[in-house]
């Protein structure tokens, strides 16, 4: 790929295209802004359709279809699957449909998590539907056949991740409920499947132990893309005349209170998508 590909007419930077089956892809958007803080970025959450993983690979492959082509009119040039679900299933679909250079939170995952493990035993949590995808264990077993993937479905997490309810009592029970099977197999890595755990990362750190290894996706994507921006050519040297833009299929009242829990501050959001 040429620079040439992912710079807008009169060398403006490549705009970063973000998608999400709702909000918690806003854990990317901030890596990739605190990674890129010139960077232009639109990102696209479909919280009409919401939950991604509750659907059939078709359907999911479709919405992701849609979405890519969405943010890609808009003016994106690099395209990043923020939802674990539209990664393990439609990831491969994107990158034949579009040309242009797609991330998703999966691949760099594992690539920090096989990097840091000593025991050979990763942890994943996750939704149930990527939990139940089993596409970790596939992608990991590929490489090496000798890693132990010992992985927890938590479906608790997100709602209350979306409550705010970081620090809760309740919480922390959950959580310690929930990683005390990982615990007791001696994981010494730990992927955090979601793009709403990075959120609880204190309380996870502190249930799982200091000595296991956090792997967070909306880092190790924002990372990924970081760094192909530099060998390119396409990243921003200071400020542009690009404003990042903020689109949900559907907005309800909730929903601004919900983007400022991720992002950290009030942003002006737009309806709008496929």
């Amino acid at each position: 790929m040429n620079n040439n590909q992912i710079h807008d007419h009169e060398g403006t930077p490549a705009v970063i295209g973000v998608f999400d089956s709702g909000v918690g892809g806003l854990t990317v958007v901030k890596e990739l802004r605190r990674l890129m803080p010139h960077q232009p970025i639109i990102y696209f959450g479909d919280t009409a359709r919401t939950p991604y993983g509750t659907k059939g690979p078709e359907t999911i492959t479709r919405y992701a279809e849609e979405d890519s082509r969405f943010l890609l009119q808009q003016g994106a040039k690099i395209l990043v699957i923020a939802c674990h679900s539209a990664a393990s299933v439609a990831a491969e679909h994107i990158k034949k449909t579009f040309d242009a250079p797609l991330f998703e939170v999966i691949t760099p995952s594992i690539e920090q998590a096989l990097a840091f493990t000593k025991n050979k035993k990763i942890g994943l949590i996750g939704t149930r539907a990527t939990i139940g995808s089993r596409v970790y264990e596939a992608k990991i077993g590929a490489i090496d056949s000798e890693i132990q993937v010992i992985d927890q479905a938590c479906p608790l997490l997100v709602p209350l991740v979306e409550e705010g309810w970081f620090k809760r009592r309740e919480t922390r029970m959950i959580v310690k409920k929930y990683l005390r099977p990982l615990k007791e197999r001696h994981v010494d890595t730990l992927i955090l499947g979601c793009t709403h755990y990075p959120l609880l990362k204190p309380v996870i750190q502190e249930k799982i132990g200091k000595r296991v290894t956090l792997i967070d996706p909306s880092h190790e994507v924002a990372r990924a893309v970081h760094t192909y921006l530099l060998k390119t050519g396409g990243l921003a040297g200071g400020p542009t005349s690009v404003a990042n833009r903020y689109f949900l299929s559907d907005l309800h009242q909730t929903n601004q209170r919900i983007v400022q829990t991720f992002l950290g501050e009030r942003i002006q959001i737009e309806q709008g998508g496929p």
